[in-house]
């Protein structure tokens, strides 16, 4: 019973390392990178739609994305998907095959910005890795009458174990992002 519960936290805990690790990738560094369009849905025949699955995305300089909508019908909806992505800054362009991304140099004062960004994601990161923690720890206490205190307590130490290596994770994740945001 106990090792079933840690084995089901240890892989929730992975899991909301991952989302955080590709919610820190949609922020947007110096490079342009296909992933920071991700998480954009696009208003598909009235239904939102990740862009991905919508179109090709490349990338074929630096600071440039290029779109290649499956359907060219779509173009106008992922242009102005694009256009009303908050913390993107981009300006999409369509020339009615592909859209156009090209993003803007960043400035300091940008790059201070997704740093407060990133930190504030990974701020939330671990939050939900303690609520992970906790909902593993009241499920450890409801089995206090069918195991021994010592099992209890050697459990709570390795599930404090557990968490602790996350939140590192997070912390690495988001000392990676910084540097990766601050490098000029």
């Amino acid at each position: 019973m106990i090792a079933d519960i840690l084995a089901d936290t240890k892989t929730r805990m992975a899991r909301a390392v991952e989302a955080a690790k590709e919610d820190f990738a949609t922020v947007r560094t110096g490079r342009a990178n296909p992933q920071m369009f991700q998480k954009i849905l696009v208003d598909y025949y009235g239904t939102p739609t990740p862009l991905a699955q919508l179109a090709s995305l490349n990338n074929p300089e630096a600071r440039t994305i290029v779109v290649t909508p499956y359907d060219k019908s779509a173009l106008k909806a992922i242009e102005q998907a694009i256009r009303d992505t908050p913390n993107l800054g981009a300006n999409p362009t369509n020339d009615g095959n592909i859209v156009r991304v090209t993003l803007p140099e960043l400035t300091e004062e940008r790059r201070k910005e997704y740093v407060k960004l990133v930190r504030s994601k990974g701020e939330d990161a671990k939050v939900h890795l303690r609520g992970i923690r906790r909902k593993a720890k009241d499920e450890l206490d409801a089995l206090k009458s069918d195991v021994g205190e010592d099992e209890l307590v050697r459990a709570e130490k390795e599930l404090d174990g557990l968490t602790r290596v996350h939140v590192d994770e997070v912390d690495e994740a988001l000392k990676r992002k910084e540097a990766e945001l601050l490098e000029v």
